[in-house]
Parts: structure tokens; sequence; C-alpha cells
């Protein structure tokens, strides 16, 4: 009646404008709910969900805006990712996700039941699915994953997002490995009833395709999903973060990027949630978290994936465990500046990159920013000899120093490839030590560009004279073919020790680089087995002999005793035995020979070949 009687006393002219205002109130307040819902800090037990319950859940299909999409409980499995680690099965709903299906980089998007915060989106059930099903982690898993080290927090209702449950309940730390164990067992499951985690794209910017292929066995070993995407520019509101934004961890940025990127669950003062799956598993980490923007939901029917661009660094990704990745806003941890120039005919280029410090992932980094960064670039070209050289500089430690020579072969693998997968093997010397951690400070490396294939191969040799006596010099030649090109004939000299006993028979050994390395250092040649140190192995390192010179060594039937980084020749075997067993096992070697000189000719191209002749004393 009292409408009525409104109605009756408003103009005529004014009823439009009046429905109009009611219309635009009514629709903002229906479009504020969500934003409401969606920053609730309650949450809702896993002991209170039921089959049944309808329910909603937050991400982002294309931009900024954070989207609501609709899911119904279908049930819980308890005990799915191990002990005590249940996961509750959803079934999406609504056009979007009905067209898409689970989409790589949704793993995180908070879920609500009953208007609290219940878990993240996780799981997904096989490929080529009809409906799409999902699994959910449980919000207490996220919240609280497994933590080493951390100051107790004060206890708050729990009502309210927890800063930390109590240690009876923390879940045990997985092991490095638990998350491929887990993938293999899911082979031998039917297909398409398998519940895996939802993929988190590792977004390569600056790559090409050809350039992942050759590592793509790598890639897949670490459980990685390559995905193309872009860098965007810094923004002031990177750091905002909400439930439904987007945001990952940074490998590698510069003048190319790789980055991971996935949903945020909840943000708590300058503490982050996402993923709802570990990434890698490395548990505890320090690794820079930056934002990402996302430009596109890919519709596949065997693998969606969102189209993302890596925005802003915003803090550090303190966790990478089971149920959740987690970070910190604030300063990003520092990364390792490489550094590489790239020179042909006078004309040079530079790059700059900077990557994370980190055991697992630096070394496989260094070698897949190195092969783009010196193949996608115009002055690289195919059938080239490369020379490389350089220093990784590392705190308190003296500079691990880098040469070496590079000729393209008659495989169909790129020239730069060798270089990439020197560098990998550097690095993986140096951070699998076992003394200490590995603090690389910048690494500086420089790659030269000759055309045409410069090598060579050792085909025969011989001596001055078939005699010696102690103390001569010795003159050799050495008989070398050149890649498509005529022979030629080296000569160098080697001393004869002045202690040599009349009678002896000597070895000379004429060899590349590697021979002469494993004759006089066995293994100690191509491991950090043998050092007691990190100054040690960065001594091994740094002593290693190049491959662009042929080697002559003189080897006199004595042993030498290889301690550690030392050298210990001509030593009797009195003493060694004296020695052996004192020192921890595998830190001491016998060899049976002494290397008593060397000489060496610089060829300006790989080496290869051995030969080894005999020397009579007289």
């Amino acid at each position: 009646m009292l409408s009525a009687r409104l109605h009756q006393s408003i103009p005529r002219s004014l009823l439009p404008s009046i429905r109009l205002a009611i219309f635009a109130f009514t629709f903002f307040a229906a479009a504020t709910v969500p934003s409401r819902a969606q920053q609730s800090t309650d949450i809702l037990p896993l002991s209170e969900v039921r089959p049944g319950m309808q329910g909603y859940a937050y991400t982002i299909f294309a931009g900024d805006q954070v989207e609501k999409f609709d899911l119904e409980v279908l049930g819980i499995m308890p005990n799915f990712l191990g002990p005590k680690q249940s996961i509750i099965l959803v079934q999406l709903k609504g056009p979007k996700v009905e067209h898409t299906g689970v989409v790589a980089g949704m793993s995180g998007s908070p879920v609500y039941l009953d208007g609290r915060l219940a878990g993240a989106l996780s799981l997904k059930l096989g490929i080529f699915t009809k409906e799409p099903i999902a699994g959910v982690t449980p919000i207490a898993d996220v919240l609280n994953p497994p933590v080493q080290s951390s100051a107790p927090q004060p206890a708050q209702s729990s009502q309210n997002l927890p800063q930390q449950l109590s240690p009876s309940s923390l879940p045990n730390e997985p092991s490095s490995s638990s998350a491929n164990n887990f993938a293999a067992q899911q082979i031998t499951l039917p297909s398409g009833s398998a519940l895996e985690p939802i993929e988190t794209p590792l977004v390569f910017s600056g790559f090409q395709a050809s350039a992942l292929r050759q590592f793509s066995s790598q890639l897949q070993s670490y459980g990685f999903v390559a995905a193309q995407g872009g860098t965007a520019a810094p923004r002031p509101d990177d750091s905002q973060l909400k439930p439904g934004d987007m945001a990952g961890m940074v490998l590698v940025q510069g003048d190319a990027s790789i980055n991971s990127a996935c949903t945020v669950t909840a943000v708590q003062a300058d503490r982050v949630f996402l993923c709802g799956h570990p990434f890698l598993s490395l548990g505890d980490v320090q690794l820079p978290m930056a934002r990402s923007r996302v430009l596109t939901t890919l519709s596949s029917d065997m693998a969606s994936t969102k189209i993302v661009n890596v925005g802003g660094s915003i803090g550090t990704i303190t966790g990478d465990h089971l149920t959740a990745v987690t970070g910190k806003l604030g300063t990003p941890p520092a990364m390792i500046p490489l550094e590489l120039t790239l020179s042909v005919a006078g004309a040079e280029k530079q790059l700059h990159f900077q990557l994370v410090n980190h055991p697992r992932l630096t070394p496989i980094l260094v070698a897949l920013t190195t092969f783009s960064g010196l193949t996608q670039n115009s002055l690289y070209g195919e059938g080239t000899t490369l020379h490389l050289s350089g220093e990784i500089q590392l705190k308190n430690h003296t500079p691990v120093l880098i040469e070496n020579t590079f000729a393209p072969g008659d495989a169909l693998s790129p020239d730069g490839l060798p270089i990439a997968l020197t560098m990998q093997s550097i690095f993986s010397r140096l951070f699998t030590n076992n003394f200490e951690a590995t603090a690389i400070e910048r690494v500086s490396l420089r790659v030269e560009s000759v055309p045409g294939r410069h090598s060579f191969t050792i085909e025969s040799a011989w001596l001055e004279k078939g005699e010696a006596a102690p103390g001569e010099t010795l003159r050799v030649r050495v008989l070398l073919r050149s890649y498509r090109g005529p022979a030629q004939v080296q000569g160098t000299t080697v001393r004869v020790p002045d202690q040599v006993t009349r009678g002896t028979m000597l070895r000379v050994l004429v060899s590349d680089a590697d021979m002469l390395n494993r004759a006089s250092r066995g293994f100690a040649a191509t491991g950090a087995g043998a050092s007691a140190s990190l100054d040690q192995l960065i001594a091994l390192l740094n002593r290693e002999r190049r491959n662009d010179r042929l080697y002559v060594g003189l080897f006199a039937p004595s042993p030498t005793m290889l301690w550690e980084d030392k050298e210990l020749p001509n030593v009797p075997l009195s003493q060694i035995n004296i020695v052996d067993g004192r020192p921890a096992p595998g830190t001491v070697q016998v060899l049976r020979e002494s290397l008593s000189s060397e000489s060496s000719i610089p060829l300006g191209g790989p080496v290869a070949g051995v030969i080894s002749l005999n020397l009579q004393i007289r």
C-alpha cells in the first residue's frame, strides 16, 4: 500500500531514472557479494564437508579480472596424498569451465563452500574427460604445509586463517623424489582415471621451441610443462595480491625469462599461499616471487592452459611442499648475474641474465640460458668453431676459470650445444660438492666464433730416437690430420728426469687433454670424489687441461699417490702402505705411473686421439 502511494506521488517523468538507479544499485550490490566472499577469512574444516555441497571458486581466465565459477562436492578421498592427507573431489560447473575443463595454471584457485574457504583446487582427473572433475587440497593443509624451522606463532581462532597448526598436526616432509614416485605410480592406472596435479606452466619468454627441444628429456624428468609467454612491465599494484590472482617463481630474468605461474589461494598479511600442490618438492627455498598477468585461456581437449605474461618481482617463495607453495611479500632474494658476450669478426653483442641460486635448478638453467642466448642470435651461425672463455666468481673463493674450444661435428646437433653441456657439467660439479653451500656471485662468459671447422686428429707419433739418457731432452714429432685438410707434422720436446734409473722403460703419451687428465689424475679428473673442500675442487677444475692443445706426457713406472687435490709422484710403496687407510675412504688413489714431465702445442681447435710410445733409458 505504501509503495503504491509513493508511486502515485512520483512524477511520471522521473520514473525511468528511478528504475535505472534501483537496477544499478541492485546490480552493484550483487556484484560486490562475490568480492566479500572471496576475501572471507572464515575457513571450513574438512570434517564439515559433505557430498552434494554447492560452492564456487575463483580464478583468472583473461586480463586481471578474477572470475567466479561454480562447483559441487562429489565426496572426500581420505589419505589420497599420503597418511592423513585427504582431498575433496569436486565437479566444476558453468559455461567456461565446462568448455575449457581444468586448466593448467588454475591450481591454487580458492574453493568456497557455504561461503567459507574450504581449500585450493590442485588436482585434475584424466584427459579427454567429458566432465571437469578436480581435486581440492583442504585449506588446513594449504595454510600449514610442512615447515622445518619457523618461530612459533600465536594461536588464533579456528574460524580464521591460522598462522600455524600445532606441531602434532603437521604432515611429514616429503622427500625430493616423492612427486616423481607418485607420478610413476599413476602410469599403471587405466587411462583417464588418475587424479594428477594440475600442471603449473613453466613460462619461457625469449626461448624458441628448437632451443627447448635440446633439453626436453631433462625438462620432462623435472616434471616441467613448458609454455611460451612474455614479460610485462612492473606495476605499482603487482604486490597487491588477492585470492584468485596469479603469481609464481622466477627462475631466469633479463634478456630472457623462465617463470612458473599458478593461482593464489589466500593472502595473510605478507604471507602468500598458492598452487595447492608442490612445484618441484624443493622444500624450504629462497626464490624470487613475481606477479603473473593472464592474456587468455587456451581451450584444448587434451590440455587447456593459461597464456601469461610475467610481471614484476613482489617477494620470495619460501616453501615448495606437498600441499602448497608459500611465499612472503617484500624484497626478492638476490640472483646470479650471467653476462654472455658474443664476438664474430670484430662485432660484439652482450646479453644479460639473472638466474636463481639453487643446486637442483641452476645447472640446467645455465645450460638452457647459454644455449638459447648463443644460438638465437644474429651473430651465431652453424659450421663455426667456437672458443669459450670466462670465469665463475664465488663468494670467499678463487674464481673458476673457463677456457675451451668447440668445433662443429658431423651430427645434426647444433654447434652451440657442447658449450651449454660443458657449463651444465661445471655447475653440477660445483653445486653437488659435499663440503659447503655454493654461493655464486657472478658468471662472465665470452664466445668467439671463427668460420669453419678447426679440429685435429692424432694419426701417428714417433720419437727422435728410441733411447735416451737421464736429464736428456727428447724431441717428439706428431702427425695430425685436420678436418678435410692436409696432414701436418708438429714437434715438441720432453725432458727425461735426472733421477731416472738406467735400464728403466718410460712411456711417452701423445694425446688430447681429456686422456692426459685421466692418465695423470684417475677418477679425480672428472669428479669431486678426491676433494676435501670446495677450494680443492676449484683447484682441480682450474688445473684441467684445455682441449685445443696437443699434449705429450712422459710417465715413469713409479706409483703416484693422489690425496685429495695433491699429486705425490714417485712415492715409495712402503710410505703408501703407511698412509693408505688413514684418510677417509675414497680420498686416496694410487696410480701405477707418475707423470714426470709434459709439454703442449696450441692448435686453435679441438684435438682428439691418443698414441703411446716406449722410451728406453740407457
